[in-house]
């Protein structure tokens, strides 16, 4: 089966896969490794292959984000045990006042996210999260939306992050970086509007496991007592704050194309698994100094059962991206696109939204649709630099729209947001429909005024 059948039938699945996860209530793994396998054999990829794509698409995950997923929530339980989360939410607080957390959280990630992957952005910055949530009584999933949106919003849009490097390129304004970043800065202020108030809005309809909107300064108080002197703010901040700038050295390495043992170094030190790395050797120095060296194996061993079935979900909806890609499903959307072509730069923007809910990945569905659209230019009036900077950020838009279980971001957020499956829809999902929707509009009138 392929073409528009298949379409269809990748549609009903989708549907079926919610249906048995929120509904029915299979488990998001057996639910998703269900639905995969079923699209695999309609596809008509050959028997004997699908389980070698199955195989590929599980193993992508521990490849690609397992480690590092493992090593950013060992940071934050040490964090946690040690009381420096505390501390930096009480940093927090004192920079932008007890009535602003959730703005304050959505533009840290969003600074955050410029050199780090989302995905790892979240899981290093989830305790500062836990703990304002606490320190102020904010609802939980308002900050987890805050975060998740600020994070996901310079991951699509301002380099050095790669999907927006690979796309400039593909278009041709790669030596117009800073345009395309100060075009991205811009641009930013319509989704993270957007993101901000739907944050707040579904905040205050939903309740995640660590909600504690009952909590009081005096208990708060009591928390903070009960682990004596906290850490200093620079010792809390280190196992952060290395990581992200070790990442950020190895961006701009790749960037200004580095060569010599100096650029080696700066790839090999920043990249998310060998940074985080460091933050975890950190984290355990600060374990140390705190006189709580004897919890590390314990800390290690929940850690490990956390970030467990966040993993394997995970991997299952890499699966599922997988057998779509295997599927020809691409190719066809590929191949119909010149029916959107009359449509500017909103074409982009749904060609990479097709992609990015089809197989899960933003940055695939950056590159993608950079190849597809790159000799279309011209018939799409996008000519001058900044036309295409614009085209580049308006396939970003559509590369975050949407994130739904076929994405590894959407079960970090979820899982590490204490959020369930549906209310993970409710919040996640729509969050990034509606930040889509926001910076298309918001790229739609830039290209009013630059004309």
């Amino acid at each position: 089966m392929t073409g528009a059948a298949f379409l269809i039938v990748f549609v009903a699945a989708v549907v079926l896969m919610l249906l048995m996860i929120s509904r029915w209530k299979i488990h998001p793994f057996l639910s998703i490794m269900l639905v995969a396998l079923v699209l695999a054999l309609l596809a008509g990829i050959p028997m004997p292959q699908v389980p070698k794509v199955i195989g590929e698409g599980f193993a992508s995950t521990f490849t690609s984000i397992g480690i590092v997923i493992i090593l950013g929530a060992l940071i934050g339980a040490i964090l946690e045990q040690t009381g420096a989360a505390l501390t930096l939410a009480d940093a927090v607080i004192r920079l932008v006042g007890e009535k602003r957390p959730g703005l304050a959280l959505e533009l840290m990630g969003w600074i955050v996210s410029i050199p780090v992957f989302c995905d790892s952005g979240f899981v290093i910055l989830n305790p500062i999260r836990k703990a304002l949530v606490k320190r102020t009584g904010a609802p939980s999933v308002t900050l987890t939306v805050c975060l998740a949106c600020g994070l996901y919003i310079a991951h699509v849009f301002i380099p050095p992050t790669p999907g927006p490097i690979a796309a400039a390129q593909t278009l041709g304004i790669g030596e117009d970086l800073l345009l395309l970043m100060g075009l991205g800065v811009v641009t930013s202020v319509f989704p993270l509007t957007a993101g901000y108030l739907y944050a707040r809005f579904i905040g205050r309809r939903i309740k995640a496991s660590d909600d504690n909107n009952e909590q009081t300064a005096e208990s708060y108080e009591a928390l903070k007592a009960g682990f004596g002197q906290l850490p200093g703010l620079a010792f809390s901040l280190a196992p952060l704050i290395v990581p992200i700038v070790l990442m950020a050295l190895s961006s701009l390495a790749a960037m200004l194309h580095w060569s010599g043992w100096a650029g080696d170094l700066c790839l090999l030190v920043g990249h998310p698994m060998i940074a985080l790395a460091v933050g975890a050797l950190l984290a355990v120095l600060l374990l140390a100094k705190s006189g709580k060296s004897t919890e590390l194996f314990r800390l290690t061993d929940e850690t490990l059962r956390t970030v467990g079935p966040i993993l394997f979900v995970t991997a299952a909806g890499s699966v599922l991206g997988r057998v779509i890609a295997a599927s020809g499903l691409m190719e066809y959307i590929t191949e119909e696109a010149p029916v959107l072509q009359t449509l500017g730069v909103v074409f982009p923007f749904l060609v990479a939204a097709l992609f990015k809910s089809a197989q899960g990945s933003s940055t695939v569905a950056i590159t993608t649709t950079a190849g597809l659209i790159a000799p279309l230019l011209p018939a799409l009036g996008l000519e001058s630099s900044t036309e295409i900077s614009l085209a580049v950020l308006a396939i970003g838009a559509g590369a975050m729209t949407v994130s739904h279980a076929n994405d590894s971001y959407f079960w970090v957020v979820t899982r590490f947001g204490g959020l369930s499956v549906k209310d993970g829809y409710r919040s996640q999902t729509l969050a990034t429909l509606v930040m889509g929707l926001a910076a298309i509009t918001g790229i739609c009138l830039l290209q009013l005024f630059l004309h």
